[in-house]
């Protein structure tokens, strides 16, 4: 019961994560028409969203460099119209669209670090193969959800399970062969003009997400 309740506090903390997703029809269109492969080494990619004036984690997500480039954003309120969006799961995850998720997070209140390490063809795959199968995150559970595919996979066992977005990121920056960044950019914090401009169709609007994270 200790354990239960300490879960639940720490949930109850954690408001980065926005509800899950359901959306409207654009969002769950058919995944194969948009399935995207990109050339180079296999990779994954840690995107950790945080507050510039608390230093809380916010957000996390997961881009998987595989068979197909996606990005799984748990209950993340991202779209765009060119990646259908099927269990958390975005598909089509092009250069492009990341650029757009990028200016969308990272604005004067927030930054994004950006942290990525190669990895075997296999592993990738069953990155890959873990998101697909998840299913939506509930909301507050970005960091857990998203470790809890992390630490099925060789060589990140010691990423453990986290609620908390610092912890998992840094966690993630003590594998080796991690690479990061950090991307920041003074726009304003009102953000719906990152994702009316993306659209190039009649898809409602989501209001920004109301990020915050107790760590």
């Amino acid at each position: 019961m200790r354990n239960l309740m300490a879960a639940l506090a720490a949930a109850a903390l954690l408001g980065g994560c926005a509800a899950t997703s359901g959306g409207p029809p654009e969002r769950t269109a058919p995944v194969q028409r948009a399935a995207y492969a990109q050339s180079g080494p296999s990779s994954l990619t840690l995107y950790t969203v945080i507050n510039n004036r608390s230093g809380a984690g916010a957000h996390t997500g997961l881009l998987i460099n595989a068979s197909q480039r996606v990005l799984w954003d748990p209950a993340g309120s991202f779209y765009h119209p060119d990646a259908p969006e099927r269990g958390d799961v975005l598909y089509g995850f092009t250069p492009q669209i990341e650029l757009v998720y990028e200016d969308y997070h990272a604005r004067e209140t927030f930054r994004i670090v950006e942290q990525t390490v190669e990895v075997a063809p296999e592993i990738a795959e069953q990155a890959l193969r873990l998101a697909m199968g998840k299913g939506a995150a509930s909301r507050s559970t970005c960091s857990l959800s998203t470790t809890s595919i992390l630490r099925q996979l060789p060589g990140f066992e010691a990423i453990g399970s986290s609620w908390f977005p610092k912890v998992t990121m840094a966690r993630f920056g003590a594998l080796d062969g991690v690479t990061q960044k950090v991307i920041t950019d003074d726009d304003a914090d009102a953000n719906h003009g990152v994702l009316i401009r993306a659209e190039r169709r009649n898809v409602p609007k989501v209001p920004p997400p109301q990020l915050q994270d107790s760590r």
